[in-house]
């Protein structure tokens, strides 16, 4: 498998994906495509209600027939993550409606891959990535945190970028900075909900190949099927660690710090001129 190549563990055993599943509430942010349409999938072939939540209901009901063919259980509800109002209102609704949320995969998210000398006139791509990556995310846990943190239970598994984990590349300056600032506010957020019983875990995705990267040309580049991101999903709900990386970030990483002149210009070369 390609997952072999960034990470040692990707997949779960069946007995021990349905074992930790099997009857919680999961809520999958961007779930009518990619990444979260097959983490959905597999969380609920596993026994997991499902909760979908995306901006295209027509998109939505696509997947939540799949789940329910396979004999699981789906709910739809559309919804734009940037709309602040929208989302505390959902994730109020959720409650309303299943009494709790066990599990939150935040996966919905917005890339964008452009220089700065092409940016002075597009503050709305900063903008837009911030809603979407980062603030967003945060409306919706700050409706849903209160009420884990008093079962005494819950877990929070962040879709991040292994871009935070490597030297800064050339023409993500939006996007890197968004995925950067909820990276950082939710690791802080676990100090303080830890002793509640209320986990997180950070996934430090790679290149996966998804209609999300498809507008850059990486067909030469290593990477990830949404079905094997999906397996790393499912690793991080059943183990429960505190991050999953690739383990090249490491010495990618002190190799930076070392030489952070020579790293720099490697990424340039490497990621500037696509």
């Amino acid at each position: 498998m390609a997952t072999r190549i960034f990470y040692p563990t990707s997949r779960p055993r069946e007995k021990a994906l349905h074992e930790a599943v099997s009857g919680a509430v999961i809520l999958v942010t961007g779930a009518s495509h990619g990444i979260g349409k097959a983490a959905a999938k597999k969380l609920g072939a596993a026994g997991a209600t499902m909760l979908l939540v995306a901006r295209s209901r027509e998109d939505l009901d696509a997947v939540a027939e799949e789940i329910r063919a396979a004999g699981g259980v789906a709910h739809v509800y559309a919804s734009d993550i940037t709309d602040f109002d929208a989302v505390a209102e959902l994730g109020q609704g959720l409650l309303a409606e299943h009494g709790r949320v066990d599990v939150v995969v935040n996966n919905a998210g917005h890339s964008i891959r452009r220089p700065i000398d092409e940016s002075y006139d597009r503050f709305h791509d900063f903008t837009r990535t911030m809603d979407v990556n980062y603030l967003g995310p945060v409306r919706l846990l700050l409706t849903l945190l209160p009420g884990m943190r008093e079962r005494g239970s819950g877990h929070i598994v962040n879709i991040s970028t292994w871009g935070l984990r490597m030297p800064p590349a050339p023409r993500w300056s939006a996007y890197g900075a968004s995925k950067g600032a909820f990276d950082i506010w939710l690791r802080t957020v676990a100090t303080e909900i830890a002793a509640d019983g209320v986990t997180t875990t950070s996934v430090y995705m790679p290149l996966v190949h998804t209609r999300m990267s498809a507008p850059t040309d990486f067909s030469g580049v290593p990477g990830l099927t949404a079905d094997e991101a999906a397996d790393l999903i499912c690793h991080a709900v059943v183990a429960r660690p505190l991050e999953i990386s690739p383990w090249w970030t490491g010495p990618v990483q002190a190799f930076a710090d070392l030489r952070r002149g020579a790293a720099q210009r490697f990424m340039e070369r490497g990621l500037g001129r696509r």
